[in-house]
């Protein structure tokens, strides 16, 4: 079976991201980079309270650009902000480079319901550059001014009852208020315009900015080694296929998979499978390229789902059992379907893809409960316990950083990156550089 493509409403304009020019009024002049994504019936969130923006950047002094979302089929603007400042335990980096990343376009796409304006971008790699006040010492004594650090597109509070188990992933704070509400965990975001001093929410950290604000939860040292632009996607990309492997599948030594859909995530995959000493990897994806480059990252096989049936594919490579475990790394119901068909009785098929909302996936109800198969969401890793891991495969060369990653772009062009992606033009994973 075939993946379908990435649908478009026919009043969408052809590029996703066009760039031009855009003045508004007296403000400073903006960089455009206009898309032609579908729109919604999202309501606006609500405003910010004053107390957001008093005594907060104004006295500061300093400024930043960074990538706004305002709404679909509007431009991502490359905007000017204060620079932002941490408050208790959280901290203000001065970005290097950040990951391009799917979460992002759907919400661009308007797929995603997400409060808006924006800044997107949500794997970074940074510069530690100062504390909020009152921050705890041990958080000062592991990110001293100056360090390098890599940050986690889930950040933790780490006070809350699932933080409390070890739990970072499912963290109450980040999807209540970051998730649900654009903001960090006191209700407030940390970014405002300079032109107005009007409040824009924040993907996560809002990482597609010169500078970002970050609880320290997610973040892990990033040692001298590794570079800061390949290294920027080990806060997503490599993250969320860490716990994927660790967590929910829960691979050992000599299990088949199946890895569907071969992109930033489902690529890193590849090599996490091949860490934890998989024997069969099975890559599918309808691009060649991605599938030739699969083999790079440690896939056994290959399949193009557009020419054969993946299914019946992965079942012939496994003697007609399945695999033990199959990963759906594209957010589809197709795939959706294929995932939970391609595992062997008492398989997992783990679900990593995030998709349109209101997408609803299919399952034989028989088969799930006579052969005992075994569906499983995983969003991401869990921080504190995690990203260092994710860093140390790195910079014991186990994970391959600089094959991973196959495109890059200046931060004036995070525009081509977006559309490079939406066109299917990123091989494994873009980042863009923000030196």
């Amino acid at each position: 079976m075939a993946f379908a493509p990435i649908l478009r409403r026919a009043s969408a304009a052809k590029n996703l991201f066009s760039l031009s020019r855009l003045f508004l009024g007296s403000s400073p002049s903006v960089r455009s980079l206009q898309t032609g994504a579908s729109g919604d019936d999202r309501q606006p969130p609500p405003p910010l309270s004053p107390s957001s923006i008093a005594g907060y950047h104004v006295s500061s002094g300093g400024y930043m650009r960074g990538a706004v979302y305002r709404e679909p089929n509007q431009p991502l603007t490359i905007e000017e902000f204060h620079i932002p400042r941490p408050k208790v335990n959280e901290v203000l980096i001065k970005t290097k480079a950040c990951g391009v990343c799917h979460s992002d376009l759907h919400v661009m796409k308007g797929e995603i319901p997400f409060s808006s304006p924006c800044v997107i971008g949500h794997e970074i790699t940074g510069e530690v550059v100062e504390h909020g006040p009152l921050t705890d010492h041990k958080i000062i004594q592991r990110f001293p001014i100056g360090s390098r650090v890599v940050g986690a597109f889930i950040m933790p509070c780490g006070t809350c009852s699932y933080c409390a188990k070890g739990h970072d992933d499912l963290c109450e704070d980040f999807f209540a208020f970051n998730r649900a509400k654009g903001t960090l965990y006191d209700g407030e975001t940390r970014l405002f315009l300079r032109h107005d001093d009007s409040p824009v929410y924040m993907y996560s950290m809002g990482g597609m900015a010169e500078y970002c604000v970050t609880p320290a939860h997610g973040l892990a040292p990033l040692p001298e080694s590794l570079p800061y632009t390949e290294s920027a996607i080990l806060g997503c990309a490599v993250f969320t296929a860490y716990g994927a492997m660790a967590h929910a599948a829960e691979i050992r030594s000599g299990d088949s998979i199946a890895v569907i859909g071969i992109g930033g995530v489902g690529s890193s995959c590849l090599q996490i499978a091949r860490a934890f000493g998989a024997s069969e990897i099975i890559a599918v994806d309808v691009q060649d390229d991605k599938l030739e480059k699969a083999k790079t990252l440690g896939a056994t096989h290959t399949v193009n789902a557009a020419k054969e049936d993946a299914v019946e594919r992965i079942r012939e490579i496994t003697g007609g059992m399945g695999v033990d475990v199959a990963v759906e790394a594209l957010g589809r119901p197709q795939t959706f379907m294929q995932c939970t068909l391609s595992v062997k009785d008492g398989g997992k098929a783990v679900m990593i893809g995030l998709s349109k909302a209101g997408s609803v996936g299919e399952i034989d109800i028989n088969r799930l409960v006579r052969r005992k198969i075994k569906v499983i969401g995983s969003y991401g890793g869990r921080a504190r316990q995690d990203l260092p891991k994710v860093v140390k495969l790195a910079e014991s060369g186990i994970f391959n950083l600089t094959n991973a990653v196959s495109s890059k772009y200046k931060f004036e062009d995070a525009g081509k990156a977006f559309q490079d992606l939406n066109d299917g033009k990123i091989v494994s994973r873009g980042v863009v550089e923000i030196l």
